[in-house]
């Protein structure tokens, strides 16, 4: 099992480099990634990006739900990107910005690289990946609900873009986790 990369590693805000060997090497690093995150426990861990563990490769992994087949992503890049968001109810909005409702919420997004830190983050409720997979393939699918939000996050962690940085961006409040509560940190 690999150990987690955690905050201030410099890993984590760098760019990755693009995967051009698939070979013995790349599978084991997805295989070691893959147990890695199924250990993830408090919080579970539903991606993990190779930068996570100290490699420096454009290479992610997914796992919507403990039961779900784990997923892999070589090279992926985000070719479109459609309008609306997700609730924490996993509900599509199409026009947060202009609605008066003051209840609606952006998903708590965490980050096993950055421990017992939460953060509302506004994500597309779907996306259009390309990527390759362990073999080397070109695919093209879009993502939806849950599993964009995966991918997002993912493919920020590529971009040496952590979450809490979209955070600061987007002018969300950013929470700590103490003794099983949330407790608001000093974000402005």
């Amino acid at each position: 099992m690999l150990k987690i990369v955690t905050i201030p590693n410099s890993v984590l805000t760098s760019r990755t480099k693009k995967v051009e060997q698939f070979d013995g090497s790349l599978q084991r690093l997805v295989k070691d990634m893959d147990q890695t995150l199924k250990a993830q426990v408090n919080p579970q861990g539903v991606g993990l990006a190779a930068s996570q563990v100290g490699f420096d490769l454009a290479v992610f992994i997914i796992r919507p739900s403990p039961n779900a087949k784990t997923e892999v992503f070589v090279n992926p890049k985000i070719i479109k990107v459609e309008a609306g968001i997700l609730e924490d109810s996993g509900k599509r909005v199409k026009n947060p910005q202009g609605s008066k409702n003051k209840k609606k919420k952006h998903r708590l997004e965490g980050c096993l690289s950055i421990p017992k830190i939460w953060g509302h983050i506004i994500r597309s409720a779907k996306v259009y990946l390309e990527y390759q997979d362990l073999a080397g393939k070109t695919h093209k699918k879009w993502m939806t609900g849950f599993k964009a939000l995966i991918v997002q996050h993912e493919v920020d962690h590529l971009k040496g873009v952590l979450f809490t940085q979209r955070a600061l961006e987007q002018n969300s409040q950013l929470f700590e986790e103490k003794d099983g509560e949330l407790k608001k940190l000093l974000t402005k």
